[in-house]
């Protein structure tokens, strides 16, 4: 048997964090002295120790640590630890685009953004809408897309979406979701919808949305400079999706701002 502070030096772990995980439940002693209370391991305990010290080094929580020691079969145990490991790169993936995207905002001079002035006419679509909390954007915007592709066969354009205003100022408003439709259905939550004529200031988004609000805020910075804005939704149009490729660096997204009046030059700049 080891002692707690040999225990300690022989897997790197303090006597304080020992302590921590034994009262935690993650890992008891292989026996405590009911007199002085002093705990004492095993040193076939020292691999589950240096375990434990991994996964927490990978922010695995606490409960999940918890999960995968009680796990009898290698093959649950895998999975368990590979579940943390895709959050963990996912989120990594995240991060990396978030210093992609501080990058660009922090250049000196940005690129100049191609815009195009775009008279668009009154559509028949095939849509889904609905109030929607901006957190919960992108979860209802699969399921509406994915009940349009279900309910939609022939279309006569690229699917889209329209986000009210509100949605940006007060964190929750009016989303719709359509796939232009010279028939639509009327099916589950899917409905006809006739989108009126407008006249957009146009831009394309590249890649996936993690920095669209970049886009938008240099698609609206033109705006201001060169027209006036109206007060109607965003139009976004889906030319290449997640629903058309896993890969996000081939998305392409335009986004509409409807404007009424443009000052001088209508030309892309």
């Amino acid at each position: 048997m080891l002692a707690i502070g040999e225990f300690s030096r022989l897997t790197h772990l303090s006597v304080r964090t020992l302590r921590r995980y034994h009262d935690a439940g993650l890992l008891e002693p292989a026996a405590v002295d009911p007199a002085t209370g002093y705990r004492s391991y095993s040193p076939d305990q020292i691999p589950t120790a240096q375990v434990v010290h991994r996964l927490r080094e990978l922010g695995v929580p606490l409960a999940d640590v918890r999960r995968i020691l009680r796990a009898t079969a290698p093959a649950d145990r895998a999975a368990l630890v590979g579940d943390h490991l895709e959050r963990l790169e996912a989120e990594l993936e995240a991060t990396r685009r978030a210093v992609t995207s501080l990058r660009r905002l922090l250049q000196p001079e940005a690129p100049t953004r191609d815009v195009e002035i775009r008279a668009v006419p009154a559509t028949t679509v095939a849509a889904v809408e609905a109030d929607v909390a901006h957190e919960d954007v992108v979860a209802w915007y699969a399921g509406a897309m994915a009940e349009l592709d279900a309910a939609v066969g022939d279309t006569t354009g690229t699917p889209g979406g329209l986000y009210d205003n509100a949605l940006f100022e007060q964190g929750r408003g009016h989303v719709v979701v359509y796939r232009p439709t010279e028939r639509p259905p009327s099916t589950g939550r899917v409905r006809p919808l006739t989108l009126p004529a407008v006249e957009l200031a146009v831009t394309t988004h590249v890649g996936p949305h993690d920095d669209i609000d970049v886009t938008y805020g240099e698609l609206g910075a033109w705006v201001v400079g060169n027209s006036l804005a109206v007060a109607g939704p965003v139009r976004e149009i889906y030319r290449v999706a997640p629903r058309d490729t896993p890969e996000p660096s081939a998305w392409r997204t335009e986004v509409g701002w409807p404007v009424f009046h443009v000052a001088g030059d209508c030309r892309e700049s």
